[in-house]
């Protein structure tokens, strides 16, 4: 019988972070975000479904400005696409450390990615809730994705590179 897990927001985490001028590095998260997956028992290496789901809108760097810019047409374009989306195609395990293989799409762009991750085990929280931890990072190339605005400084450098990192710091509850 299939185990159903769900994220708890509260605490978890999804962040992207971005090279600024190429010298500083700016970190962004998704405040909105949903994630369910579905194993046999507790055994995370038989994930039957791994499915992930980001409110574009919920967007924040600290900065209103960037914020809106990131949802505008030049790079999110929240307006047509809502959501950023993953789904778990296999996840390889080895101990605690593994590499989960799947489809993101962001701007109506899927493409196959590769995340490491490493598994902080499973507890029984004191309200008695099963709690299995996380943590996700990889590398992704916003320009294959279709986030292509781009500009140069007057001294010829990149105010935004190609290169997005993502960590996640994600805490499942076992559901009942």
């Amino acid at each position: 019988m299939a185990t159903i897990w769900k994220i708890d927001p509260t605490h978890s985490e999804v962040q992207f972070k971005v090279k600024h001028l190429m010298i500083t590095t700016v970190t962004g998260y998704f405040k909105e975000f949903d994630l369910e997956v579905e194993t046999e028992g507790d055994d995370f290496a038989k994930a039957g479904k791994i499915e992930f789901t980001a409110n574009v809108d919920s967007i924040s760097t600290n900065n209103e400005q960037r914020d809106t810019h990131l949802k505008s047409a030049d790079f999110f374009h929240a307006e047509e696409h809502a959501t950023v989306h993953f789904v778990g195609t296999s996840l390889e395990q080895d101990g605690d450390e593994g590499k989960l293989h799947g489809d993101l799409t962001i701007k109506g762009v899927t493409k196959p990615i590769a995340l490491e991750v490493e598994f902080g085990g499973i507890v029984v929280d004191p309200y008695g809730q099963t709690k299995a931890g996380f943590t996700v990072k990889g590398k992704i190339s916003r320009k294959e994705f279709g986030l292509t605005w781009s500009a140069v400084t007057e001294a010829g450098q990149v105010v935004v590179s190609d290169d997005i990192r993502i960590l996640c710091e994600i805490q499942l509850v076992k559901q009942g």
